[in-house]
């Protein structure tokens, strides 16, 4: 499979996204690994893990348009990052695609969700009270993982650990539409962001997406 989706955000960042239809084994052979990348995947057992790594990676590597070997790291707070390139990346999966963000000049972040009902469910982990007040009661499970991927997106942005979506990210009240916006502030100690967080669905998924 190529790419599925791909969208131009603005003069230096964009997103794609990818559908997962390979073996791991294909996947695998379109990449190039260092030794410690290769005994990583061989610790990850057969399944959506091992094909969502391969994945991400893959569509990486195509949307730099480049055969040689791309050293892609993991910081201490999680966030990837490319050692030799001049790009700021998020990497996201879920199910059947897997989803890539990069950008030239900011932090960026991506979250990709299958659209499910137990969101309703979940929803008081990752939300207060007066932001579950304004979930349109039309569509609420969409309205949600809009909701959901604006958080997970900021996250990813901000790029360090023990953030809390419930309690430092916030969202201002927002009319579900797609696609569509919504502004987030991440507020923790002396740090206070505030970003514009766009989302679209794509099939039976959910996409949010922010520049820093």
């Amino acid at each position: 499979m190529a790419i599925a989706y791909k969208k131009q955000v603005d003069s230096d960042t964009e997103f794609a996204l990818w559908k997962i239809e390979e073996k791991a084994e294909d996947l695998y052979n379109k990449l190039q690994l260092d030794d410690q990348e290769k005994a990583y995947v061989e610790k990850l057992s057969l399944g959506k893990r091992h094909l969502h790594w391969l994945a991400v990676r893959v569509l990486l590597r195509t949307m730099l348009n480049t055969s040689e070997f791309i050293d892609c790291r993991i910081d201490s707070h999680g966030k990837p990052y490319l050692v030799s390139l001049p790009y700021h990346i998020s990497l996201s999966h879920s199910f059947d695609y897997a989803a890539v963000m990069m950008s030239r000049t900011s932090p960026v972040g991506i979250d990709i969700e299958q659209i499910r009902e137990k969101v309703e469910r979940l929803a008081y982990k990752f939300m207060r009270p007066e932001e579950l007040a304004f979930i349109d009661g039309v569509d609420p499970v969409k309205h949600l993982y809009a909701a959901w991927c604006a958080k997970e997106a900021v996250y990813k942005c901000f790029g360090q650990k023990e953030v809390s979506f419930a309690n430092h990210i916030s969202l201002e009240p927002f009319n579900f539409a797609l696609p569509g916006t919504v502004n987030a502030r991440l507020a923790k100690g002396d740090v206070s962001l505030d970003y514009h967080v766009h989302y679209l669905q794509y099939e039976d998924y959910m996409i949010g997406y922010v520049k820093g």
